[in-house]
């Protein structure tokens, strides 16, 4: 990752995306947000670490476009 690079804990992620950390969970812990792409696990462990540039950056685009995306596993989408 860049030096730059923000990681933050689920809780620190439901505050700035205003989630509840459940939700971030359950619902978009692997299947909008993708291990290696929007989170890591360091050092192999059961702890997550959430990367705040990409998730950002993908919330945006995924706001700013129109129709039907479907995620896909590699943090790409599918227009269907």
């Amino acid at each position: 990752m860049k030096e730059n690079t923000t990681y933050l804990t689920t809780r620190e992620l439901s505050i700035r995306i205003k989630y509840d950390e459940r939700t971030i969970r359950d619902r978009l812990k692997d299947s909008v947000l993708i291990e290696g792409v929007h989170y890591i696990r360091p050092f192999g462990g059961r702890k997550i670490l959430y990367i705040w540039e990409v998730i950002e950056k993908d919330m945006a685009t995924s706001s700013f476009s129109s129709g039907l995306t479907i995620p896909m596993s590699r943090g790409g989408v599918c227009h269907g």
